[in-house]
């Protein structure tokens, strides 16, 4: 017996955890993401870029922390209930971002997204891989390898190796 696919039964699926900064919905690849803590206690860095907050120790590792608000140059917040560090892996290097609240884990099909308009408006477009457009809200999906770039890497790699 012939079995016959519709096309959404073989489209690709994203997985992806969403996250809010200000009033935005943004995404990232779940795969990238190897898990989601509270904010805890922050060792400040001298002489480090404004938006990295500074390192955590995370079950005897440590890790930097990036304020992914102030990287976006958005204004800076208090911490509150609702603040979750996102700790990933980017290009070998295991980095947490803060962020304002995790709002959840989306399975979406590949065609619902689209590349960014050439004028976005609000953040810096580079570090934006698409827009994914769910029934009633926009979904900003980042490219966590391009919010830090070349130079920064390399100062967080050195940091996570002392």
């Amino acid at each position: 017996m012939n079995q016959i696919k519709t096309s959404h039964e073989t489209e690709e699926i994203l997985q992806l955890v969403s996250f809010i900064i200000e009033n935005e919905e943004f995404g990232i690849d779940i795969l990238k993401v190897e898990e989601i803590i509270r904010v805890i206690s922050v060792t400040k860095i001298p002489n480090a870029p404004d938006f990295i907050e500074g390192v955590i120790n995370l079950r005897g590792k440590v890790i930097p922390v990036i304020d992914l608000r102030t990287r976006l140059n958005r204004a800076r917040k208090e911490h509150d209930n609702n603040t979750r560090v996102i700790v990933v892996e980017v290009n070998g290097i295991t980095v947490g971002f803060i962020v304002d609240s995790v709002r959840e884990v989306l399975r979406i099909p590949k065609s619902i997204i689209e590349p960014p308009p050439s004028l976005v408006t609000g953040i810096d477009s580079e570090y934006i891989t698409a827009i994914g457009k769910l029934e009633d809200r926009l979904l900003i999906l980042l490219d966590l390898e391009k919010v830090l770039d070349f130079k920064q890497k390399e100062e967080l790699s050195r940091i996570s190796e002392n």
